[in-house]
């Protein structure tokens, strides 16, 4: 069984061991709503989908030429001259039945008639004489195959069967799939709204004149960029003063209208500032480390009569990514109904040494690449420090580490989280 995030204490826990206790914080997922197909890239669907149509829906011609009927056994047609009993195009349906040793002219896509099951393309086909004008004639008619250039009804999904299970989330293929199913709405979870603040007085909002000892304020703005990268609607409370009532009063209202509240720096284990006293007035918190680099300290809980689920991460900039990879994308998943699962990981060999800590788990900055040999090959981005933004963007993996491991040699393999497609 696994604890909840307030009986571990402040003890030192495992990647997983974190991943596991945060997910308790959401007690039920968020409703679903209807909403136009349109909309829906990026959503996660509420229930299964099952095809209520085959598609296609009629057997086809895959090619433009002419449909024909062809003996299953055996390869190629005997017959060379072959009449014309009509034409089919896109669009019509002839239930008129094709005479054998005729063929119809078809266009890709319109419905085989009845008495044909084969297909021969244009480029196989040449016109007769003048006095033959209502047949065509067929080239090299031993490369005939029954059945060939022929889309079978319900190939790519049958009535019944289920196009997409609850849970996934809609990209681009899925959009033309429901669409070729004929929905024109579809059921998804409703998106996440999260309030995000930062709180500090060398915190400076950009584009403000920057003071001789600020900073401005990127923790906000990446964690804007991750939440709507995860489908995610920001209720954005800004830079929040170091004053108890104001902070109270905003927490108040984002518990209210959110259905997480994520914050960066200031709540860590043993500091006693405005926003920890403020959140500990409003609900119940819970102060642990983790045994991870970049990060470590993490804070938790639940705050007003809705008991919505708080996050306090790490202030540096690097360590806010990566523990919200690591943690607040899963409990955004488990808002929207999905199980709690581990990131996506792949294998790379890498090309740098590698150093980590035992008990400890290490999420470096990575470039991974194929060579020549389809290999899979990764590196480091070099200077690891947590507040070295521009690692991340040149990153498009996390190198991972495990808390068994202290080193990995060049030519090893190590498991790497890829940063791209976040669908």
């Amino acid at each position: 069984m696994t604890l909840s995030c307030f009986d571990l204490g402040e003890q030192m826990l495992s990647v997983d061991e974190a991943r596991q206790a945060l997910a308790t914080l959401i007690e039920r997922p968020l409703d679903s709503e209807q909403i136009p197909l349109a909309q829906a890239h990026g959503r996660r669907l509420a229930t299964a989908i099952q095809a209520p149509i085959n598609v296609p829906q009629n057997t086809n011609a895959a090619m433009d030429g002419v449909a024909l009927a062809l003996a299953k056994e055996g390869v190629g047609a005997k017959q060379t001259l072959w009449p014309l009993a009509g034409e089919v195009l896109a669009g019509q349906y002839r239930s008129e039945l094709v005479p054998a040793g005729h063929c119809v002219r078809i266009t890709t896509g319109a419905p085989l008639p009845p008495g044909t099951d084969t297909v021969v393309m244009s480029e196989q086909l040449r016109e007769p004489l003048d006095d033959k004008p209502a047949h065509v004639i067929i080239e090299s008619p031993e490369l005939l195959k029954h059945g060939q250039h022929v889309r079978q009804t319900g190939e790519d999904i049958a009535t019944g069967d289920t196009a997409l299970p609850a849970g996934a989330r809609l990209d681009a293929a899925s959009l033309g799939l429901l669409a070729s199913l004929g929905y024109a709405e579809i059921s998804v979870s409703q998106r996440p709204k999260v309030a995000i603040f930062s709180t500090g007085n060398e915190v400076t909002a950009p584009g403000e004149p920057l003071p001789q000892a600020g900073i401005y304020d990127a923790n906000r703005f990446t964690l804007m960029g991750l939440l709507a990268e995860h489908g995610a609607d920001v209720i954005d409370l800004g830079i929040l003063p170091d004053d108890l009532n104001a902070i109270k009063t905003a927490l108040e209202d984002a518990a209210e209208q959110s259905d997480l509240v994520i914050t960066s720096g200031g709540v860590s284990v043993g500091q006693a500032d405005f926003t920890r006293d403020a959140l500990e007035q409003l609900g119940r918190l819970a102060f642990w480390r983790v045994a991870l680099r970049p990060g470590r300290p993490m804070a938790c809980g639940w705050l007003g009569e809705k008991r919505t689920p708080f996050v306090g991460l790490p202030g540096n900039p690097v360590a806010v990514m990566v523990t919200f990879l690591q943690f607040v994308s899963p409990l955004l998943d488990r808002l929207n109904g999905q199980p709690l699962a581990p990131p996506h990981r792949l294998y790379a060999v890498t090309e740098s040494l590698l150093k980590s800590r035992l008990k400890r788990t290490d999420f470096i900055r990575g470039v991974y690449h194929t060579d020549s040999e389809g290999r899979l090959l990764v590196r480091s981005t070099g200077a690891q420090g947590s507040g070295i933004l521009t690692s991340m963007v040149a990153a498009n993996c996390l190198i991972e580490l495990a808390d068994d491991q202290a080193v990995a040699q060049p030519g090893e393999v190590v498991s790497i989280q890829p940063l791209t497609g976040w669908l």
